[in-house]
């Protein structure tokens, strides 16, 4: 790279960090107004909202400048980008020798069984538990990714030394029938769900997620979650994660008291076009 070139990077290096400065600074203040308008019961002592920002298709550099700027938590939905981008990450940040830890990783999408042994090698936490094959895939990963790691066959993902938090998928279409995993698990299925959760060896109950039906107020979907949430906390009073609330229903979800936003283009910008 010749010296023009390396000016050029670094000043649309420069440019793109300040850009996500300016839309993680205006992301924040909505939580933190959001955040003001809960009800005593909805605001977890005061505690606001952790912000999870979700990094699909955008480019490791791009987590690289969000943890410059105080980010602590990223999501992604596929792991065939995930875990590269993970690695890239990792190595990004051990290059620089700069005193700045690795982000925690979200896993927030529709997984597969048979990629339960690839999300543990990065991910802390797994939002989209929607049924028992993957409850016992998660925790058969872990198990076998622990051995991998007392073996050195390979390096240590988080789950190496803490439990996998998982979250319950809830689906709150009204007319979804019970048996139908899309969207999520039935209302009805979750405590069974966290039971299992709770009894597998390597997996901690975190507590539910969902995401707003398409038609319908999203503050009535998230309402319901609320209710789900207290449910479950009977039965588990460690389960509080509610993760709720996306670029669009941030305010709805916590105002019905979410502990956890996903939050993608309105920090991000438009998503890059798919080669």
């Amino acid at each position: 790279m010749t010296h023009s070139e390396d000016q050029t990077q670094s000043a649309d290096d420069g440019a793109r960090t300040a850009e996500l400065a300016q839309r993680l600074s205006a992301v924040r203040q909505r939580i933190l107004e959001a955040a003001e308008q809960r009800t005593e019961d909805r605001a977890h002592g005061g505690e606001l909202p952790s912000l999870i920002v979700v990094t699909k298709f955008f480019p490791a550099q791009d987590v690289v400048r969000l943890r410059d700027l105080g980010v602590r938590a990223v999501g992604e939905n596929k792991d065939q980008e995930a875990l590269p981008k993970s690695q890239e990450v990792s190595e990004s940040l051990t290059e620089r020798e700069a005193d700045t830890s690795e982000p925690v990783w979200h896993f927030i999408g529709q997984l597969q069984s048979n990629k339960a042994k690839r999300v543990v090698r990065y991910a802390s936490w797994v939002h989209s538990v929607d049924r028992e094959s993957l409850v016992v895939a998660l925790g058969k990963a872990v198990g076998n990714h622990r051995a991998a790691v007392d073996q050195n066959d390979v390096a240590p993902g988080p789950a190496a030394t803490a439990d996998l938090k998982c979250c319950i998928q809830v689906n709150l279409d009204p007319e979804a029938e019970e048996d139908s995993q899309r969207g999520g698990a039935h209302p009805t299925r979750v405590a069974e769900l966290a039971r299992l959760i709770v009894d597998t060896d390597g997996l901690e109950l975190a507590g539910v997620m969902a995401v707003a039906p398409k038609e319908g107020d999203p503050r009535e979907a998230f309402e319901r979650l609320w209710e789900i949430s207290q449910q479950l906390q009977r039965e588990h009073p460690g389960a509080t994660a509610v993760s709720a609330g996306m670029s669009g229903d941030l305010e709805a979800a916590v105002a019905a008291g979410a502990t956890h936003v996903r939050i993608g283009s309105d920090v991000l910008g438009p998503r890059p076009a798919v080669r």
